[in-house]
């Protein structure tokens, strides 16, 4: 098989990110591929802003940020063991993963 997977991660919650990264490197390496990763991507913030009172007081108002934290991790020398690991591994429900092979 020998082909490149690269694998994406993305959450709200820098923890969640790392160790699902954690988790997946563990599980390949078990397997005897090369992990390359996990890498990680610039934060993307958005910042909302919101009136505290909605009839008076224009000034007065509230900032909420919401942070996206990402990963990427290269997978090289992957064989049918390493996609049957891949597949089989429970991860957190917090954690968007985009696998491109």
């Amino acid at each position: 098989m020998s082909q490149r997977i690269r694998i994406k991660l993305k959450s709200f919650d820098y923890n969640l990110v790392d160790k699902t990264a954690d988790k997946i490197v563990k599980t390949v390496k078990m397997t005897s591929a090369v992990v390359i990763g996990p890498i990680p991507l610039p934060t993307r913030k958005k910042i909302f802003t919101v009136l505290k009172s909605p009839h008076v007081n224009k000034k007065a108002r509230e900032q909420f940020q919401l942070c996206t934290y990402r990963r990427i991790l290269d997978i090289h020398g992957s064989s049918a063991k390493t996609v049957d690991a891949l597949m089989k591994l429970e991860l957190p429900s917090g954690v968007e993963v985009e696998i491109k092979v």
